[in-house]
């Protein structure tokens, strides 16, 4: 009898040793930290210490070997600033200094979609939150200094789509004096601007 106690009490003595030794490897104490994008940056904070344009930004926690990580909004497309071999577009400066006064030395929070966590250049794909809660993709949609992106599928799409409806029907920041040329070319043979259909009219009486 004391044989049998003696075995079964090794035998859970041995299970709990296991998995203490898997549940500290999942805590990395064994030198491997969690893996993927959405273990490190889903729903943490962290202060942003240089933006790039309206729609990209940097935060600090190292990112493979880059001392930061580089952040672009899902959803959004602001007019370029600092892309190559390409001008300054409309209204890119004042979308810009938006992004620079909302969130520069600011902590702010990421909210990751899914698995699709990068775009093409490695940059992470989030939803950045404010300090005070506000979602930055959505205020640069609903003020007017970004395009709602329809070209990838996330589930702010529709909403983004609509704030940017009622940006361009209030004629908000870039919405004011854009002409079909400044539009990215996913928007150019597919949105009428009021402006410009006010001049058709008018050319054609």
């Amino acid at each position: 009898m004391r044989q049998a106690i003696g075995k079964v009490a090794r035998v859970i003595a041995l299970l709990v040793i296991i998995a203490g030794l898997v549940l500290a490897d999942r805590l990395g104490v064994f030198g491997r930290a969690p893996k993927g994008d959405a273990a490190k940056y889903h729903e943490k904070t962290f202060h942003v210490t240089h933006v790039v344009d309206g729609d990209t930004l940097d935060v600090d926690l190292p990112d493979g070997a880059y001392p930061r990580t580089r952040v672009r909004l899902w959803g959004v497309d602001t007019p370029e600033t600092v892309k190559a071999n390409t001008p300054v577009q409309h209204f890119g400066p004042e979308a810009g200094a938006f992004t620079r006064r909302m969130t520069l030395h600011q902590p702010v929070r990421l909210e990751l979609v899914g698995r699709e966590t990068r775009d093409k250049h490695g940059r992470l794909l989030a939803y950045v939150f404010l300090p005070d809660g506000q979602m930055l993709n959505r205020l640069l949609v609903e003020q007017g200094y970004a395009y709602a992106d329809p070209r990838y599928d996330h589930p702010h799409k529709a909403e983004f789509a609509r704030l940017q409806r009622k940006a361009l029907k209030a004629g908000l920041g870039l919405w004011a004096e854009v002409r079909q040329d400044d539009l990215p070319y996913y928007y150019r043979t597919r949105l009428k601007l009021p402006t410009e259909a006010a001049a058709t009219t008018s050319s054609n009486d």
